[in-house]
């Protein structure tokens, strides 16, 4: 397990459907050590910090192994590192694999999972098309978020470290089943809504949904 690419990038205004949007989907790779501190890599920003960014998603990581699986679906596209906004593509490890709460040490930093990744309308505009977002939801493919437990230096080459798994072994795949409605197992829905590693409004969200059940 390792760090294939570390991308960075700062918002940009583009026009999308007539209309101008600011955002930081684009990111670009960096060569060297790079400094991972508690809200972002030095040298990248979020645009619209009510979505994006904070304390539980400071640092997006997307397995190179989908690469392949997008390029076949998208042949006509050229995919550089960075091309799904990440800041980390990775090698070795995907989503169910990884649980969420699973603590990793990345050169001298050390980052714990949080989340999956759910795209918004700009990942649209990365790829010029309007079912990319649709397309990216029912892949499974969505990669996974981490927090900074502590900060540090990292990058290209470095190994991904697993340093602590999280005892309730709940994966980053588990929660994309369960936001698509694609599982209806209920023990599983009530044991996510007690999984304190999961950023409250994913818990709040499922709580909804077991309450409805």
């Amino acid at each position: 397990m390792q760090v294939i690419s570390v991308n960075v990038g700062l918002p940009r205004e583009v026009v999308w459907k007539g209309r101008p949007v600011l955002t930081g989907i684009f990111k670009e790779p960096v060569e060297g050590r790079i400094t991972l501190r508690s809200l972002n890599l030095d040298g990248d920003q979020q645009a619209d910090l009510t979505v994006h960014g904070g304390v539980d998603k400071a640092v997006y990581a997307y397995p190179v192994e989908h690469y392949d699986y997008w390029q076949h679906e998208l042949p006509e596209m050229d995919f550089p590192w960075g091309m799904f906004g990440e800041n980390f593509t990775i090698e070795g490890i995907l989503e169910d694999a990884v649980n969420i709460g699973d603590r990793f040490r990345i050169g001298t930093a050390i980052v714990m999972v949080t989340q999956p990744r759910m795209p918004c309308y700009k990942l649209d505009i990365r790829f010029g098309r309007a079912d990319m977002v649709k397309r990216f939801l029912t892949s499974h493919r969505s990669g996974f978020y981490f927090s900074v437990i502590q900060e540090g230096e990292v990058g290209v080459g470095d190994t991904l470290e697993i340093i602590e798994r999280d005892e309730h072994q709940i994966t980053v795949t588990d929660i994309v089943r369960l936001y698509t409605r694609e599982s209806d197992d209920l023990n599983l829905l009530h044991r996510v809504t007690q999984l304190q590693a999961l950023p409250a409004s994913w818990r709040h969200y499922f709580k909804q949904q077991l309450d409805h059940n």
